[in-house]
């Protein structure tokens, strides 16, 4: 462990902590731990909470999202000055990625606690807008693993059955998208074309995972899941 100078000196070269007060970044030097990770090795895990913020120093790391099926996409590289796990202390929310050393890497950690200091009160409204955008931020996530990993069923899959969500009723089984689907719309969020959208649309509703409605509402069936 370095001393609280030499970490002082250390946090104030990391661009992220460059806007902390003199009193904030005394009180960061004096609780950050310097790690070093093997090749390899997982600096953070996805689905799971390390409740701390970790900024690389040297090294390189790859950000990597996995699917059920164990297939992955890697999402982004990090370079010395990049940092992970702030989205999970804003929102308390597990990792949405995982982050792998590419080669030996050192990092310095910052707790949750020390981290809450350093920013808005949770009450205020700059840290509503804050989460906002970490939850903005996940839906992005998900949509670009959905783009590399799944076939268009499974992409037309999960828009639907997130459109759906925001209906469903607690012990529903099923719900209801209100308004008709737009096929265009669909292809433009899967990124698929409009005829493929629409045969597999019609293909979903002929296998009995969706119905359109009298009033051109979709129902969309709980099995739908299996396929995304």
């Amino acid at each position: 462990m370095t001393t609280m100078v030499s970490s002082l000196e250390l946090i104030r070269r990391v661009p992220l902590f460059s806007m902390l007060t003199t009193s904030q970044a005394a009180s960061v030097a004096n609780a950050i731990v310097k790690r070093r990770f093997k090749r390899g090795e997982p600096i953070v895990e996805q689905g799971k909470k390390s409740n701390a913020l970790t900024i690389l120093l040297t090294g390189r790391a790859r950000v990597i999202s996995s699917d059920a099926r164990g297939r992955e996409v890697i999402l982004a590289t990090m370079r010395p000055g990049d940092y992970v796990g702030e989205m999970s202390l804003i929102d308390h929310e597990p990792h949405s990625a995982s982050v792998v050393a590419e080669v030996q890497t050192d990092v310095l950690v910052l707790g949750q606690f020390e981290f809450a200091r350093c920013m808005p009160e949770s009450d205020s409204m700059a840290h509503a807008v804050l989460r906002g955008l970490v939850q903005r931020l996940r839906q992005a996530d998900r949509k670009i693993e959905s783009l590399a990993l799944m076939d268009v069923y499974g992409r037309v899959a999960r828009v639907l059955l997130e459109s759906a969500g925001e209906n469903t009723q607690i012990g529903q089984e099923n719900a209801v998208i209100p308004g008709r689907v737009s096929r265009q719309d669909l292809a433009k969020m899967v990124g698929a074309s409009r005829e493929m959208v629409s045969r597999v649309m019609k293909d979903l509703e002929e296998r009995g995972f969706i119905e359109t409605l009298e009033d051109g509402s979709l129902l969309v069936k709980q099995h739908l899941s299996s396929l995304s």
